[in-house]
C-alpha cells in the first residue's frame, strides 16, 4: 500500500495520496493547494488518480479540486461550501473559488471501494456540518484519517460560520475515541497520533 502525506499551502494541509500500489489508481485525500507537488508524489509512484475526498469544504482543504480532472467526493451536508466562496472561506483569502468537478455526495457508513483498498464514511459534524473522517479497513484496518476533527493533542476550530464545539466534542467521543488505541490518527494538519494517545490527552483536561 502507498499512503504518502504532502503539505500544502500556507496553512500546511495534509494531503494524502492513498494507492493499493505503485503503477494502480489513487485517492487523493484533501488537495487544498500546490497541485504540481502533489502531482510529483503521483508520478514518482506512477498512480492515476480517479478520486478526490474532502474531509470538509474549507478552502485550504479544496483548493485544488479541480486540478486533477475526477469526480470530487464530499458529506451531502458539505455540498453547498463547495460551491459558496463565504461558506468555504475563500472569499476571506485570495480569491472566490468554486468547485466545478464533478461532485458525488457521501453519507455516514458508506465504503469507499478502489482496488485493494476499502474506506469507509465518518460522518463527524461539528468543525463543519458535513465533516468527515475516513477509517482505512484494507488492505490494513487501524488508519484514520481525521481532517480537521481530531488533531495532535487538540481538535478542530469551531469559531467558523455553522461550526458547533458541543457538536465536535460529541462527534470525537461517540464516533473515535471507541475505536481501538492503536488506530493511528491522520489528522488534516499537524503531526499524526494515535487513538489511544487522543483518548488520554482528552480525559487528562
Amino acid at each position: 500500500m502507498i499512503l504518502e502525506t504532502v503539505r500544502v499551502g500556507p496553512f500546511d494541509v495534509n494531503c494524502y495520496i492513498l494507492a493499493a500500489s505503485p503503477g494502480s489508481k489513487a485517492i487523493i485525500i484533501d488537495p487544498g493547494a500546490e497541485d504540481k507537488k502533489i502531482e510529483r508524489v503521483l508520478k514518482r509512484h506512477n498512480l492515476k488518480p480517479v478520486l478526490v475526498i474532502n474531509t470538509h469544504g474549507h478552502f485550504d482543504h479544496i483548493g485544488c479540486d479541480d486540478k486533477f480532472g475526477v469526480p470530487v467526493y464530499i458529506h451531502s451536508d458539505d455540498l453547498m461550501l463547495l460551491k459558496d466562496p463565504q461558506l468555504n472561506l475563500s472569499n476571506f483569502m485570495a480569491s472566490a473559488y468554486k468547485v466545478k468537478s464533478e461532485i458525488k455526495t457521501l453519507k455516514d457508513k458508506e465504503k469507499i471501494l478502489l482496488e485493494d483498498i476499502e474506506l469507509e464514511v465518518i460522518h463527524t459534524p461539528g468543525h463543519t456540518p458535513g465533516g468527515i473522517c475516513l477509517l482505512l479497513k484494507k488492505p490494513v484496518n487501524n488508519v484514520l484519517f481525521s481532517g480537521d476533527t481530531l488533531f495532535f493533542q487538540g481538535v478542530g476550530r469551531t469559531d467558523f460560520p455553522q461550526a458547533s464545539p458541543d457538536q465536535l466534542l460529541e462527534s470525537i467521543k461517540e464516533k473515535l475515541l471507541v475505536l481501538p488505541d492503536e488506530t493511528a490518527v491522520y489528522p488534516g494538519h499537524g503531526p499524526s497520533s494515535t487513538i489511544g494517545r487522543e483518548r488520554k490527552s482528552m480525559s487528562a483536561h
